[in-house]
Formats: structure tokens, C-alpha cells, sequence
């Protein structure tokens, strides 16, 4: 079983991968992008240093030199390449990598065929595909925005990569003032960022039934949203001078439409899907546009067994913050998510780049609030 999850998601990140051009895995257009050939190195990186090395014996480690390559922010792992440097790698080679995945996977393969897998490796075997899964959403995020900001605007497939229309709606749901119970709460995987179950209380409010689409927010840009300083943040106000911000990313206006950039080339913006690459600036801007807000973390886990979430990771009104009880990991699994509690916010549900098995409503995703390569969302409180 395990051996099956295990090739079955390592498969999929070489799928994704598929239909690009040898040029597209090296491109690093900006500090937050990193190229594919990366990620597809350092998911397989994250088996051979936390698995293979200290659990398999006789284990041979493929090239020492890509734990430097490789590691992403783990310190106690040792050194590694600057982020912003990774798209200066022309070497390894892709063609590199993938025998390095290929190595590993074989490893891999015996390993996991071993008579018994001791409880704390099988845990950290779980995080390893859920972390690759990770990779998986970002992936699909940083191919967009490779090809996305390639003046050819070339086309990722051919095929419908994505099914992003949504049924319109102006339904709110209301939500009864009380105390409730938020975090996780079960026997499968989560992240320890969702660990700590505890009571909050929540006044009356209302959520809409549905994120906010395309059609809505052009209402927001005809009304001079991106230039009525009185519904952004100071922070959000800056962002949009310093980038002379005018509407979500990848839109354009062309010929006096509003043209925007897909996984499968540039069409006219659909009114009907929900809108994407909205970074918590624009968010909280519209819902002040709008009159409303957004809602806390807490207020959208109560509410998400109301509406149907997974087409936007959808931001929230929360700092990304510690829940009670949190503690840390003791080695390197300890720097995956505590060390970024900080100047982030938090997002909510999945998106439509999200690998199938992966989502659940306690899922604490978090960005800065400058973010929009992402494919995020928004859904209004009132």
C-alpha cells in the first residue's frame, strides 16, 4: 500500500511536468518562482536525506553535492544554494535530475518492501508525500508564471487543464453566535500546524455561499477599485503604486477587453469562474468595496461543512499564528511550519491545482499578504 501511494504521487509530479519544454524547467522569473527541474530535485531530496540516509542500511547517497542543490530552508540539514539563485543552476541537468529521481525511486522501491517499517519512519514517509504533494500545487503555480510572463504567452496544453466556472450565487449562510471547536481531529495525516484542537467563539455573522467570480470583481475594477485609496491597507496602498497594480494577476486588457493568461494561453476573462491570483491586499480591498469582509480562519473552518470550497485557496482575516498547545518537532521536521509563523496570513479549502486526497478543512495553507502567483481566492462575510 505504501509502495503504491508512493509511486502513484511521484508519478504525478513527473506528469505535470510532461508537456514542458526542456527551456521551461531552468526559468526563475522571480525570488518566489522556482523552476521545476528544482522542485523535482528537491522532493526527491527530501527521501533521500530523511528516509534513505539514516534508515536504509548500505544506502549510497546519489551525489553529496545536491544537499547543497537541494535543501530548500532546513538549517540543521546544512548549507544550500540562495533561493533566488536556483534558476542559475544550469547544472545539474534535467535530464540529471531525473536519474537522480529515478535512483531514489528505485531505493525507494526496496525499502519500502523491507519486512517492517518502524512507526516514526512511516510518519515521516507520509509527510514526505504530502510534502511532494505541496510541490505538486506549486508546480502548476510556478509553470503558470513562467509561461504566464513569456510575452508569447505559450500554451501549457492543449487540453482543459482546469475546470474553473462556477455556479454563480448571491446566497449568504448564516452562522449562530456560540462556541466552537476548530483543528484537527481524526486518525489520518495532517500538519502539526493544524494540531491543538481547542474552543473559540464566534459572534453571529453570515458567509457567502460562493467565492466571488470574475464578473463581481470587474465591478470592483470599473468602479476605480485600484484607485481609491480608502478601501486598501497602507501596505496594500503601497503595493499598488509600487506596481502600478490595476487588476489580478495575468489579466490584460487588450483591445478593450479583459484578456487573461491560462494554463491553456490567453482567453477573455470568463465572468463565471471564480476569481484567481488575488493577493490579501485585493481581497480585503474588495470586501471593504463591498461593504463586508473577510472571515476569520476560525469562522471559515466552523462554516465549510455550509458551502462547497476547493476551486480557490481563499484568504482569510487571520495572521498565521500558533494554535494552543503547539510545539515543534525536535530536528529538521521542526523548522516545516512553525518557523514561518510570521507577517503571514492565512488561507483556506484547496484550489483546482490541488493533488486529488489532499485537502481537508483544517488545512492552514499561509502567504504573505503580497502574494498572488498562488490560485487564490475570495469568499465574503457580512
Amino acid at each position: 500500500m505504501l509502495l503504491q501511494q508512493y509511486s502513484s504521487i511521484r508519478r504525478h509530479s513527473e506528469t505535470i511536468c510532461k508537456p514542458l519544454e526542456i527551456e521551461d524547467y531552468v526559468v526563475q522569473p522571480i525570488a518566489d518562482v522556482s523552476p521545476p527541474k528544482w522542485h523535482l530535485g528537491h522532493t526527491t531530496w527530501f527521501f533521500e536525506t530523511f528516509i534513505l540516509k539514516p534508515n536504509f542500511k548500505g544506502y549510497e547517497e546519489y551525489n553529496p553535492k545536491y544537499n547543497f542543490v537541494f535543501n530548500s530552508y532546513y538549517e540543521s540539514v546544512g548549507a544550500r544554494v540562495v533561493r533566488t539563485d536556483r534558476g542559475n543552476l544550469s547544472r545539474p541537468s534535467v535530464t540529471d535530475v531525473y536519474r537522480y529521481r529515478a535512483y531514489v525511486d528505485e531505493q525507494m522501491e526496496a525499502f519500502l518492501q523491507s519486512d517492517s517499517i518502524a512507526d516514526d519512519v512511516a510518519a515521516l514517509l507520509e509527510l514526505g508525500l504530502n510534502h511532494e504533494q505541496q510541490h505538486q500545487e506549486l508546480l502548476y503555480s510556478d509553470i503558470k508564471y513562467i509561461l504566464g510572463h513569456n510575452p508569447l504567452f505559450p500554451v501549457y496544453s492543449t487540453n482543459n487543464v482546469f475546470n474553473e466556472s462556477i455556479t454563480p450565487s448571491t446566497d449568504f449562510i448564516d452562522v449562530q453566535r456560540g462556541v466552537y471547536q476548530i483543528g484537527y481531529n481524526g486518525n489520518g495525516f495532517c500538519f502539526d500546524n493544524e494540531l491543538g484542537r481547542h474552543n473559540v467563539y464566534l459572534d453571529d455573522f453570515e458567509i457567502a455561499a460562493n467565492p466571488v467570480t470574475n464578473a463581481e470583481y470587474l465591478l470592483f475594477i470599473k468602479d476605480g477599485g485600484y484607485t481609491n485609496f480608502r478601501h486598501w491597507h497602507s501596505e496594500g496602498w503601497d503595493w499598488v503604486r509600487q506596481n502600478a497594480a490595476q487588476a489580478p494577476l495575468y489579466w490584460h486588457f487588450i483591445d478593450g477587453m479583459w484578456m487573461h493568461y491560462t494554463l491553456n494561453g490567453l482567453h477573455e476573462v470568463d465572468p463565471n469562474s471564480a476569481v484567481c491570483h488575488i493577493n490579501f491586499y485585493e481581497a480585503s480591498a474588495f470586501a471593504s468595496w463591498k461593504g463586508m469582509r473577510l472571515p476569520t480562519e476560525a469562522e471559515w473552518e466552523v462554516a465549510s461543512g455550509l458551502f462547497n470550497w476547493g476551486d480557490r485557496w481563499e484568504w482569510t482575516n487571520s495572521a498565521y499564528l500558533a494554535y494552543p498547545g503547539f510545539k515543534k518537532e525536535a530536528g529538521a521536521i521542526g523548522e516545516y511550519n512553525g518557523k514561518f509563523m510570521v507577517s503571514q496570513m492565512v488561507l483556506r479549502g484547496a484550489s483546482v491545482a490541488t493533488p486529488p486526497g489532499h485537502s481537508r478543512n483544517t488545512y492552514r495553507n499561509f502567504f504573505h499578504p503580497r502574494h498572488q502567483w498562488q490560485f487564490t481566492g475570495i469568499r465574503l462575510v457580512k
